[in-house]
């Protein structure tokens, strides 16, 4: 085993796991620091905070890998996903599954350092991550059950910090399972043509000609929900100028996506991030001026 070989085996696991596209891991980021910094009250735990943001990048990756392993017979079908390690034939199906274990094995590595609850709610986590890139095959609201996974870092923040769930927890969860689903609709709008081709079943294919109009009513009731969980944590105005930037970012990517154009659907579900960004922005200056 040379020195070159190990270094392209590194080179190919890397880029299964996306660790070269950031984007993924801060998407899943924002919502555990919102929910982070809501259950303590803008001071989090520093183990608790180093914890969750570990945890979140690496099973980002695990996920990632396990999506490619599902998806090894449709992404060489795919324009966006055909250059993918396993649909190139870089990584093998069975070392995906082993550098699947081992992701997972860091993780609840990881969640060990945390308390019962936190542990407990980590293998519901564990199960949606793992049997989400399964779902294309059976439903058409894949990203809605991308949505339950994404969002499980919130009770598992909550659980971290207090021990306890409380309703504005639950409510932060469903707002974070929309945002979920409306930002892989909008990714889902990108790979369309293929995946109706290839017999892949999308939210993007189930809201047809009404997508962009869905997309805009569960932006509304998301910007609701966290207006509604402000309300109860009594958050100050920095909070609400961070969801009237929220907003007129919704309002950006509807414009984005609004001729269905790939490069645009793409580029609004990348601004994404910038919606996260300024959820937490307030929520930080909210605490940090009480």
């Amino acid at each position: 085993m040379t020195k070159d070989f190990v270094l392209d085996r590194l080179q190919q696991y890397w880029l299964l796991a996306r660790f070269d596209k950031p984007i993924g891991i801060l998407i899943l980021l924002w919502p555990a620091l919102w929910a982070l910094w809501l259950a303590s009250d803008g001071n989090p735990d520093g183990l608790v905070l180093t914890v969750i943001c570990a945890g979140v990048v690496v099973m980002r990756a695990a996920g990632c890998v396990i999506n490619d392993y599902a998806d090894r017979d449709f992404d060489p079908h795919v324009e966006r996903t055909q250059l993918r390690p396993i649909a190139a034939g870089k990584v093998s199906p069975k070392e995906a599954l082993i550098v699947f274990s081992v992701l997972a094995l860091i993780a609840f590595g990881l969640v060990l350092l945390l308390n019962g609850l936190t542990i407990m709610l980590s293998f519901v986590g564990a199960f949606l991550a793992a049997s989400y890139p399964f779902m294309k095959r059976y439903t058409h609201l894949p990203q809605a059950y991308l949505g339950l996974a994404f969002g499980w870092a919130v009770p598992m923040s909550f659980a971290a910090q207090i021990n306890s769930l409380p309703l504005v927890a639950w409510l932060l969860y469903a707002a974070v399972a929309l945002w979920s689903l409306i930002y892989d609709t909008m990714y889902a709008m990108v790979d369309k043509e293929d995946d109706v081709k290839i017999g892949v079943k999308s939210t993007a294919i189930l809201f047809g000609e009404y997508d962009r109009h869905i997309i805009a009513l569960l932006q509304i009731v998301m910007l609701g929900l966290l207006f509604w969980i402000g309300h109860l944590k009594q958050l100050t105005w920095p909070y609400d100028l961070g969801l009237v930037i929220a907003a007129s970012l919704s309002i950006y990517q509807q414009k984005l996506i609004f001729h269905r154009d790939k490069s645009l659907c793409f580029k609004a579900f990348l601004n994404s991030n910038w919606f996260g960004i300024a959820i937490f922005v307030g929520l930080a200056l909210s605490y940090w001026l009480q």
